[in-house]
């Protein structure tokens, strides 16, 4: 059977990677959030759905989960809204969109806003990439934190998931190592930071964290990350088998590698989160030795990409993975993130999972 584009319908063969027609990339489904749409303050621009959810799990015992209804308008009590985020019933102006979800089947995105910020300044984004003749399926993700102490943060975040997560892309199609792959995404955002700038010395600028990971027909998976900052990720299997993939440039993590103090003490400290390197137009550019890594598992588990939001309140990859290894990816996702608001909520909160192996997409987008 011939395949067709979905953008404009021409016919297309299993090995072309773009349309001839209208070129449209083929077998890649990607979206960020939140949206460029979306203007925090006055109200969404896209239809207002779930928000915050009555999720909890005790991270030392089983797992439970639970739905609450999608917010309601104050003013009538009606739960449908216009395109700009108004009451289709009494015109009143709904609650702002507090949290934006997608599941993309290879990957699963939550980012929450938390109770103390007046806006999110994270950004995630995601790429799924369909296999093909000598080539495996793949899945891209980008999240980013912008720094609070910079000028409009959520402008470098949002910039940088984008452009991280469309060089990847690119890279990747161009059959370049997964290494490559990932510094060509950090190279890209980096740029697209920096371009946030202005002449009047405005340097909006964030952290980044990256995962490529490439499945194989065996269940198995190649994973490469790359982080500048203090968003992590972590490889999760089970009590004694997850791990922290990146390591944080931080003044804690630094003082933790010289001796200073230990993780612990460090962590709980006034510079647990001053960091030495991030992404913006004052930033050296001068990354760690260390920002790639690769884990090559032929044994199921889940990669976790996240924000301090989430690992400030559980840093402890054991913990991480009573979560992920209790649920399915999505609920996973939700409840990581009710875990960090009932424990305060003090930042923005963002969580992203992709499950080794891969699984069915959804396409569902809330």
């Amino acid at each position: 059977m011939t395949a067709r584009c979905p953008h404009c319908g021409t016919f297309v063969a299993d090995t072309d990677r773009f349309c001839e027609e209208c070129g449209t990339k083929l077998g890649v489904r990607q979206i960020a959030l939140p949206p460029k749409e979306f203007r925090p303050g006055s109200g969404s621009t896209v239809p207002v759905a779930e928000a915050a959810r009555n999720a909890r799990l005790d991270p030392a015992g089983g797992a439970t989960f639970e739905s609450s209804p999608a917010p309601d308008c104050t003013g009538c009590g009606g739960r449908a809204f216009d395109p700009d985020g108004y009451c289709s019933t009494c015109g009143e102006l709904g609650p702002e969109r507090d949290r934006f979800e997608a599941d993309l089947g290879s990957a699963c995105l939550v980012t929450d806003r938390g109770l103390l910020h007046a806006r999110n300044e994270d950004a995630v984004a995601a790429a799924i990439l369909d296999g093909g003749p000598g080539r495996p399926a793949a899945a891209v993700i980008t999240v980013c934190d912008g720094v609070s102490t910079s000028e409009d943060p959520q402008a470098a975040s949002g910039a940088a998931v984008r452009a991280g997560l469309d060089a990847c892309v690119a890279a990747l199609t161009q059959d370049r190592g997964p290494e490559d792959c990932v510094r060509a995404g950090l190279a890209a955002a980096a740029a697209a930071v920096q371009a946030v700038g202005s002449p009047e010395g405005k340097s909006p600028s964030c952290t980044y964290v990256s995962a490529l990971v490439q499945f194989d027909d065996a269940g198995g998976a190649t994973i490469t990350v790359a982080n500048v900052g203090d968003s992590r990720a972590y490889w999760l299997r089970g009590d004694a088998e997850s791990e922290q993939l990146t390591v944080d440039d931080s003044l804690a993590q630094a003082m933790v590698d010289n001796g200073l103090l230990d993780a612990e003490t460090a962590m709980d400290g006034p510079h647990a989160h001053v960091l030495t390197r991030w992404l913006g137009a004052d930033s050296e550019g001068q990354w760690s030795p260390n920002c790639v890594r690769s884990l090559r598992t032929d044994a199921p588990g889940v990669l976790l990409l996240c924000t301090d939001g989430l690992w400030n309140y559980l840093p402890d990859a054991a913990a991480l993975s009573r979560f992920t290894g209790s649920l399915p990816a999505l609920p996973a996702a939700r409840a990581l993130v009710e875990h960090a608001l009932a424990a305060g909520g003090k930042d923005n909160i963002t969580v992203a999972l992709v499950p080794v192996p891969s699984r069915t997409s959804s396409g569902d987008t809330l």
